[in-house]
């Protein structure tokens, strides 16, 4: 269930990113964006693991991506959709 994922947990700081980007606080907010997106999509009754291994993903596919800050919201929101949409065809049975 959607409801037993706390998003804030997963919610990114500066110091997450700044190793990895020249604006470090824009960073975390696309990050959180994302996060927020991927969390806000999902359906309701979403299996607890299935939506954290989403955003688990969500994090390792776009902490340290270079051409985070140059992506606008519609391609981000894109790429949630996408994923939500896909995630069952994709094999992400490893991804915990």
């Amino acid at each position: 269930m959607k409801s037993s994922v706390d998003i804030h947990v997963v919610l990114s700081t500066f110091e997450d990113m700044e190793d990895f980007h020249d604006d470090p606080d824009e960073a975390s907010e696309r990050l959180n964006f994302i996060l927020h997106a991927v969390y806000d999509n999902a359906e309701e009754d979403i299996e607890t693991q299935r939506l954290e291994q989403i955003l688990h993903y969500a994090w390792e596919s776009w902490q340290q991506d270079k051409h985070l800050l140059e992506i606008d919201d519609d391609e981000l929101l894109d790429w949630v959709d996408h994923t939500l949409a896909t995630w069952d065809d994709a094999c992400n049975d490893e991804i915990s």
